[in-house]
């Protein structure tokens, strides 16, 4: 199965004045059946309200911010952790337990 992974952005910070975002909190997640792995993290963002691809607040997208992060945060970089983290939960190499207890 392949692992399908979804980007979402659960806030934004922005500048009041001109409703510049400043920073973008997002979240990366694989799934590939039973297993998941996640990543989250925060970039920060400098807009310049007299700039021609300037977009305020209000009529930011989900679409724009996923776009913004990716353009600082490697994408395949991200995705490619996950794919190890969701390999290593499916192929454990250690455990832990009570033997007297199972």
């Amino acid at each position: 199965m392949a692992i399908t992974y979804t980007w979402t952005i659960p806030t934004v910070e922005r500048n009041l004045s001109d409703g510049g975002i400043t920073t973008i909190h997002w979240r990366c997640t694989g799934v590939d059946g039973d297993h998941s792995a996640s990543s989250y993290g925060t970039t920060g963002h400098e807009p310049d309200a007299s700039g021609s691809g300037f977009i305020a607040y209000d009529s930011v997208t989900e679409a724009n911010c996923i776009a913004w992060v990716q353009g600082s945060v490697s994408k395949d970089d991200t995705e490619a952790a996950l794919a190890a983290q969701i390999e290593a939960d499916k192929t454990p190499t250690s455990g832990s337990g009570q033997p007297w207890a199972a």
